[in-house]
């Protein structure tokens, strides 16, 4: 976080980037201005935090946390943190400016049809599930922390009291009570350990009944007697509930974590899977069904210094050179003596046995899956370049989809696959007995 001189918002204008505009909202430690970026232009939404009052509440963690938890989880349905910038007073988010209100608004109009409450449901547990699988856990989900653009589409924020998988005590549960009460699941009440991703499911599932109904499933003046309802599972479902519909919420909203319905078999229900929104076709599939139309190409003779250097071992050694985290990789790159026919002859054979698309040339390949996943088709290309008459060099990279995702395909499928006509030096070759 770089240190900035800036200290107020009286100059209307932060270190010479950002103009500052109106006031959006403010809550107990942050205001939320309108801003505009001088650089591009664009529109932000800029969130002031006072430094001194985070600290003297104990809330420095907690700042430090939606910090690294917003810079983790990139998904078309998560509010996008574009910059922090600190001075000595404040903390300054640069935020994706979400300019359609909250969920909480359009429901307090009135319940929703359950094509429509689908719709918002199937994108909150299409953001809740990537945050799972890159082991963040939201723990305040409600509908005041899901916003909506310009076009509709559901965006979840305020991750201040989210938990990472290392957050985990010895028993794997998280034992942080937080959340807001009418949401919260019982095990997190109960002050007992709970799991992070199951308490999550339960605070989709409130959501879900809220969007249904207009109203909360569990609701009193006493406090005392909404916690028994809540740790009891107390609530019945209005008359205009489809019955698919009642089945769902009443899985998701099992007071007993360990017989809850799970994400992955949430995902599955007929209800879920309904009308499932209508996929708008990215520009990497554009270009997949374009590949290679009315082009002829020739294997490129040239590499630079760095691609040769790489070649030490047969897989890239690129990463002990780059900041970029090994995990978070979107390329490989190795070498080989084998022809670019042979190359690309065992880049079909991982298509075919992966049910991938496959386009190719004489010197490019592009793979792309048939199911959506986290983030779309994963697509893949691979570049095949020329060193010598008898040796090239091969660049896999993502070129769509998840990064999560691509890279648990080049463990598990194509490193494996790829093996034999990877180049080893002959120092790194065994010597045979």
């Amino acid at each position: 976080m770089a240190e900035k001189n800036v200290d107020s918002l009286g100059s209307n204008a932060l270190t010479g980037k950002y103009e500052l505009g109106r006031l959006l909202g403010h809550g107990t430690f942050a205001k939320v201005y309108h801003a505009r970026n001088l650089q591009n232009g664009k529109s932000v939404a800029m969130k002031v935090v006072g430094k001194e009052k985070v600290i003297k509440v104990g809330m420095t963690e907690q700042v430090k946390r939606e910090i690294s938890v917003m810079k983790m989880v990139k998904h078309p349905n998560i509010v996008v943190l574009h910059e922090v910038m600190a001075s000595k007073s404040k903390i300054y988010f640069a935020m994706e400016l979400v300019r359609g209100g909250e969920l909480f608004s359009k429901i307090a109009k009135g319940r929703l049809k359950e094509d429509a409450a689908r719709a918002y449901f199937q994108q909150l547990i299409s953001a809740v599930d990537f945050c799972h699988s890159r082991g963040v856990y939201h723990r305040d989900l409600k509908p005041e922390n899901l916003l909506l653009d310009d076009d509709g589409n559901l965006k979840v924020t305020d991750f201040g009291l989210s938990a990472f998988t290392e957050h985990l005590k010895q028993d794997g549960l998280l034992h942080t009570t937080c959340g807001t009460p009418a949401y919260v699941a019982p095990e997190v009440i109960g002050k007992r350990g709970y799991d992070g991703a199951k308490a999550d499911l339960w605070s989709c599932g409130v959501i879900l009944f809220v969007l249904l109904a207009g109203f909360l499933p569990f609701q009193d003046d006493n406090i005392v007697a909404m916690y028994k309802k809540i740790y009891r599972g107390d609530f019945k479902c209005p008359p205009w509930f489809s019955s698919e519909s009642r089945r769902l919420i009443t899985k998701l909203l099992d007071p007993n974590p360990n017989t809850r319905i799970t994400m992955a078999k949430l995902m599955e229900t007929s209800w879920f899977k309904k009308s499932a929104p209508k996929t708008i076709t990215t520009k990497e599939e554009v270009e997949f069904e374009s590949f290679g139309i009315g082009k002829k190409e020739k294997i490129p003779e040239t590499l630079n210094a760095f691609h040769i250097i790489s070649l030490s071992e047969g897989f890239d050694l690129s990463p002990l050179f780059e900041e970029k985290k090994k995990e978070e990789k979107e390329e490989l790159r190795f070498a080989t003596t084998k022809s670019a026919s042979s190359v690309i002859s065992k880049l079909e054979e991982v298509a075919k046995s992966m049910k991938f698309s496959i386009k190719k040339s004489d010197s490019r390949v592009r793979l792309q899956g048939l199911e959506n996943g986290r983030k779309g088709k994963l697509s893949i290309a691979a570049e095949i370049f020329s060193v010598g008459p008898s040796f090239l060099v091969v660049e896999v990279k993502k070129d769509g989809g998840d990064t999560l995702e691509y890279n648990q395909f080049c463990r598990k499928e194509l490193r494996p696959a790829l093996k034999d006509i990877v180049w080893t030096s002959p120092a790194e070759t065994p010597a045979t007995a």
